[in-house]
């Protein structure tokens, strides 16, 4: 079984990814008394900066409340150009594994177009070689969705209060065609409709590997490494 509290990091190139990736999921999460996030931005302005600040407060709840600022970690790397300032933002992702020991990572695709979600989700399978890891996808002009292999359903309540969240924390996004509420409820009801999520929505995510102990030992308990029947347990309602 996982470790409790369980703990997740969630990352994102940019400062609305997290939430439109796996907003629903985490506010499903953040009813458990028994859930730490650390939350991690690589590109950002000021402006845009103390809007993910007030969103990551939002989205955790209690959890923002009690863990602080110390566990929302934004950088300022500059948006599109993540690929090309590489050593840089290793840096910053082998700062980030020296302080933080998450059970369950949720990050991009590999297979996304954005060149710095990609990149991004790159970096989350180099730092990281003995851990739990979901790509989340995110809408958008390029038209990557595709086939996903993971879901969260996501209520009724939380699929409203996603969106008033994100509408809410972010105003530099609302001039923007696609940050609409049928954008994010439209793909979250597809997926449901996917899951068979009996609320009728869901987040879909991608696992490419899985590391299943059947038979759960002490050993790999102790040491933290993921197992499915932790999985299931952590992350279903």
């Amino acid at each position: 079984m996982l470790r409790q509290p369980l703990r997740i990091l969630a990352i994102g190139a940019h400062c609305d990814d997290i939430e439109i990736g796996l907003g629903g999921t985490l506010l499903e999460l953040a009813r458990s008394e028994d859930v730490e996030v650390d939350w991690f931005v690589l590109t950002s302005t000021p402006e845009r900066a103390q809007e993910t600040l007030a969103s990551a407060d939002s989205f955790l709840g209690r959890h923002g409340g009690q863990y602080g600022s110390d566990r929302v970690r934004i950088h300022d790397f500059r948006d599109g150009f993540l690929p090309y300032q590489g050593i840089e933002v290793k840096e910053a992702f082998e700062a980030l594994k020296a302080h933080v020991q998450p059970d369950v990572i949720f990050t991009h695709s590999r297979d996304d177009s954005h060149q710095d979600h990609r990149f991004v989700a790159e970096l989350t399978w180099n730092t990281w070689r003995n851990h739990l890891i979901f790509e989340y996808e995110i809408p958008k002009y390029d038209g990557d969705l595709g086939p996903m292999s993971a879901y969260v359903e996501v209520s009724e309540e939380h699929v409203r209060e996603k969106w008033e969240l994100l509408r809410r924390h972010y105003p530099s996004q609302h001039s923007r065609q696609w940050f609409t509420e049928d954008t994010f409820r439209g793909l979250m009801r597809l997926r449901g409709v996917e899951a068979n999520a009996p609320s009728g929505y869901a987040e879909a995510f991608r696992a490419r590997k899985l590391l299943m102990d059947l038979v759960p030992r002490s050993s790999s308990s102790e040491a933290g490494i993921p197992v499915f029947a932790g999985v299931s347990e952590g992350l279903s309602r």
